[in-house]
């Protein structure tokens, strides 16, 4: 059962490698969006929630096309990146990266915006009371706060961003060893004969993981409103 093919190692591998990278880039713009959101009113508040969570809404399949008419080598702003920064998106791992980030953001921004709206805001005006600039006091006194909200929603964007696959095939293929993903790589299997073995070993590693980061992350809101009842 856990005798795993080099190719479905390589598959493993790169599913933590992309989920891993769209967690990590896209939770700094995750926190600033969930805090703007949560604390600032601006034209254009409702417009800006609604197109953060699209993607939720929309098929997949349409967030990769669209991902794939503006980055794509011969899409205005693909070719730019590709001609000037040497930076490539289509049928590379880092657009499945980016596939996987632009699905998985949704999720992130959830609990941390709800972490960010839970925090007194006195605590804020305390500290600028005591001489700390806005950008000190966020950094000190309202993101340590936030953390578990943050943690969550770093967790559960990495479960949805290693399950991601209708925007990542349709942005960068399914090429083996460069964007074939878990989730690719069980769809490859399902359409080969005696592949249905070797499918249910990738998809039960992929559950093994989805439900650990869940549960992981239950556990911290527990802990979390646990904390903040006993404030």
């Amino acid at each position: 059962m856990l005798d795993f093919s080099p190719q479905e190692l390589t598959a493993i591998a790169l599913s933590l490698k992309v989920a891993g990278t769209a967690t990590v880039v896209s939770l700094p713009l995750a926190i600033f969006v969930a805090y703007a959101l949560a604390r600032w009113r601006f034209p254009g508040h409702a417009a800006l929630n609604a197109l953060i969570h699209l993607p939720l809404v929309m098929p997949p399949v349409v967030t990769g096309f669209v991902l794939l008419l503006l980055l794509g080598r011969k899409a205005p702003i693909g070719h730019f990146l590709a001609e000037y920064l040497g930076i490539v998106f289509a049928f590379r791992w880092t657009g499945a990266a980016l596939a996987a980030a632009v699905m998985s953001f949704p999720l992130m921004i959830r609990p941390i915006r709800l972490s960010f709206e839970s925090i007194d805001e006195r605590l804020g005006q305390a500290s600028r009371s005591l001489g700390a600039d806005p950008l000190w006091t966020f950094f000190l006194v309202t993101l340590p706060l936030a953390a578990p909200g943050v943690i969550v929603g770093a967790i559960l964007g990495f479960a949805k961003a290693l399950g991601e696959f209708g925007a990542t095939i349709t942005f960068v293929s399914n090429i083996p060893g460069e964007t074939q993903t878990i989730p690719a790589a069980i769809y490859s299997l399902t359409q080969t004969p005696d592949g249905d073995a070797d499918a249910l070993r990738l998809a039960a590693v992929s559950g093994v993981i989805a439900i650990g980061a869940l549960v992981l992350s239950e556990i911290l809101q527990k802990r979390a409103d646990a904390t903040r009842a006993g404030r």
